[in-house]
C-alpha cells in the first residue's frame, strides 16, 4: 500500500482508534499484551513487509552505539567513517540516518544489512513488545506508517466491542 494511503487511512479512523486505546488503559498490563500480541502474530502470518516497507522509506530508526558497532564491522568499515558516511545526531542527541529512504533499502525493498539491522528495525513496528499500554502512543502513529499496525488496532475495535 503507498503510503499516503496508508496515511489517509490511519488519519481517518485515528479517533476510533484513539478511543478504543483509551478503553485500553483501564485493563491489566498483561491483558493488555496478551491482546496484541495474539494480533500481532495473527497479522504477521498474512502480511508481508516486502510488500510496502513504508518504515524503511519513512521513518529513521534510533541507531545505538551498539548497532553503529555492528553495522560497520558488517560493512567493512570503522565506526567513525560509518558514522560520518550514514548517521547524524538529532534533537535528542541520539544517532539516526542522514537521509530517507533508508539507504539500505534495496530496490526490491530488501534490507542489504538485514541481519545486522538496527535493533528498532528489528523491534518495529513494536506491537509484539511487553508493556504495551506504554506504547499506545507510538502505536497510534505507526498505524500511519504500517499496514499491520493499521489492521492490529481495527482488530483491536472488533475485540472491545
Amino acid at each position: 500500500m503507498e503510503l499516503d494511503t496508508q496515511k489517509a487511512r490511519a488519519q481517518l479512523l485515528q479517533k476510533e482508534h484513539k478511543k478504543e486505546l483509551k478503553k485500553l488503559k483501564t485493563k491489566r498490563d498483561q491483558e493488555v499484551d496478551r491482546l496484541f500480541h495474539q494480533l500481532h502474530e495473527n497479522e504477521f502470518k498474512s502480511i508481508n513487509c516486502l510488500d510496502c516497507a513504508n518504515c524503511c522509506k519513512t521513518t529513521g530508526p534510533l541507531i545505538t552505539d551498539k548497532d553503529v558497532i555492528r553495522i560497520a564491522k558488517h560493512l567493512k568499515l570503522k565506526p567513525q567513517p560509518f558514522i560520518e558516511k550514514y548517521l547524524r545526531v538529532d534533537e535528542d542527541n541520539d544517532y539516526v540516518l542522514k537521509v530517507l529512504p533508508c539507504p539500505f533499502l534495496d530496490a526490491d525493498n530488501f534490507c542489504s544489512i538485514y541481519s545486522v539491522r538496527p535493533k528498532a528495525c528489528r523491534e518495529y513496528p513494536h506491537t509484539n513488545r511487553v508493556k504495551q499500554k506504554q506504547l499506545l502512543h507510538l502505536t497510534l502513529k505507526n498505524a500511519e506508517i504500517c499496514p499491520a499496525v493499521f489492521n492490529i488496532l481495527e482488530a483491536i475495535k472488533k475485540n472491545t466491542k
